[in-house]
């Protein structure tokens, strides 16, 4: 009994082996290493900081661009102030400014960037919105159109506006572009960032993991 209990209990043992061995087999793909899975789940991990990244790339542009947008110091000069809204000059006792509105070439950078600004708010809010709903695989190459779409709007407002400055010759002193022409160039780096950052293809290990 105690050797026919033996063998009882051995073959009990080779079918648990056998169990472990086939269960083993089929977890792993066969030419897939225990460190390519864990290479695989470190990308998959990082996969969604990227898009918050980008996220908060494009929020940063836009609070960026409504800075720049009511600055009142793009070009400036002793006793000058220059806005996209308005010329200031200072007459010895006090301010006195006009709307800059009147002239073609300004009223056209100032449309060009409300269109950025307009551009880069829808995409913030599309982002918000498939990221929270899970959805950031299937919108992030539209998002990442718009924000291109407002880099080009933006660029063109940024060269022409010192173009034009320029050549109508505004002022015959000493001038420089202030903190609020910077923001604006800051503002179309960050949307540059965000849009790089959602064309990255970190979703084809998304899509391996289910």
């Amino acid at each position: 009994m105690c050797k026919n209990g033996m063998c009882v209990f051995e073959s009990g043992e080779r079918e648990r082996e056998r169990e472990r061995d086939w269960v083993g087999t089929e977890a792993v793909e066969p030419g897939r290493t225990e460190s390519d899975i864990m290479s695989i789940n470190e990308v998959y991990v990082c996969a969604r900081p990227f898009k918050l990244i980008a996220l908060l790339c494009v929020f940063l542009a836009l609070c960026l661009d409504v800075v720049a947008l009511v600055s009142p110091a793009w070009v400036t000069a002793e006793g000058y102030a220059l806005s996209l809204w308005e010329s200031c000059s200072h007459n010895g006792a006090a301010w006195t400014c006009t709307s800059t509105l009147t002239s073609d070439w300004q009223v056209a950078a100032l449309v060009l960037l409300l269109s950025g600004v307009c551009v880069t708010l829808l995409s913030f809010l599309m982002a918000l919105i498939s990221l929270c709903r899970g959805t950031t695989r299937i919108h992030s190459r539209t998002v990442s159109v718009f924000l291109f779409t407002a880099v080009v709007l933006q660029t063109c407002a940024l060269i022409l506006y010192p173009i034009k400055f320029i050549e109508y010759k505004m002022l015959h002193t000493y001038h420089e572009f202030n903190w609020g022409y910077g923001l604006g160039w800051g503002a179309t780096i960050f949307m540059l960032g965000g849009g790089i950052l959602l064309c990255l293809r970190t979703d084809m290990y998304e899509d391996g993991m289910y």
